[in-house]
């Protein structure tokens, strides 16, 4: 198996996944971030959790959180990582809201006002303003400074931010840092919290133990995607056969015309057969 696409663990950026899931795995590393995002000291109350899945239902989808915490004023924090543009954002945060609530409260709570503050934390420059951060609330559209007050807060960040003006100095070296997780960028930082944070990164990229895990991750996820394209090629021949069988052809025909191995072209044919009598 060819491994020459796979990007070295020491060459990644926090805004790989891998990365990301393993530094915000310490706790302490995970305060100081969102400290640095929300402008304020968190003292987070529990371990922070990746990739947490949250089902109500089989048969409703369920979410697979990145990063998710809770802080000891029970506010609930869901921090996401998206490196590809991925135009369903703004839809997809209100689907993990609702998620999120919906594990809050035990049967049997009598009052809604018992929900937990939340703040879902997704990076992305989604709406092309040039802003490094994107702070949405429930507000009134007929009256602007009357807002819904229902504890929810939904912050999207952009690494490529333009208006150093209007935010935290640390929060804008902060987002450059995660899209260029270097030493360089790291020293050039005058704030303590990202030079911690990159001690973290560094130790995760010696550690030995996590070189393995992320290769194993990689072969894991090479597999599927060949799985896949193996899966994709089978269903287009499948429909190649089909149109042929249409046509009045033979399992032989079929086999010589597409150059196809005839026992593959017979038991593609098995298959269409036994779908056209379900």
């Amino acid at each position: 198996m060819a491994k020459k696409n796979i990007v070295p663990l020491k060459e990644l950026n926090l805004t790989d996944r891998f990365l990301f899931d393993e530094v915000m795995e310490d706790p302490t590393i995970h305060q100081e971030v969102l400290s640095l995002i929300l402008g304020r000291e968190i003292s987070l109350l529990q371990e922070s959790k990746t990739e947490k899945e949250s089902r109500i239902s089989p048969l409703i989808r369920s979410i697979r959180m990145d990063l998710f915490a809770i802080d000891s004023e029970e506010q609930v924090y869901n921090t996401e990582m998206q490196k590809k543009r991925k135009d369903d954002l703004p839809k997809r945060s209100r689907y993990y809201q609702g998620m999120m609530d919906t594990g809050l409260l035990e049967p049997g709570i009598p009052s809604y006002n018992l929900l937990n503050d939340s703040y879902l934390i997704m990076p992305f420059d989604l709406f092309g303003y040039g802003k490094y951060q994107y702070t949405f609330v429930p507000q009134c559209q007929e009256v602007p400074e009357c807002r819904l007050r229902d504890g929810t807060v939904r912050i999207f960040l952009n690494t490529k931010g333009k208006n150093d003006d209007e935010v935290p100095k640390e929060l804008a070296e902060f987002l450059h840092y995660v899209e260029n997780t270097t030493d360089e960028v790291a020293q050039q930082s005058e704030s303590e919290k990202i030079r911690h944070i990159h001690e973290r990164v560094c130790e995760v990229k010696r550690s030995e133990e996590i070189g393995v895990k992320y290769m194993q991750a990689w072969e894991e996820k090479y597999y599927e995607r060949e799985e896949g394209r193996e899966e994709g090629i089978r269903e287009k021949l499948k429909e190649l056969v089909g149109k042929k069988l249409k046509k009045g052809k033979t399992a032989e025909e079929i086999a010589d015309m597409l150059e196809e191995d005839p026992q593959v072209i017979k038991e593609l044919i098995k298959e269409i057969e036994k779908e056209g009598r379900s």
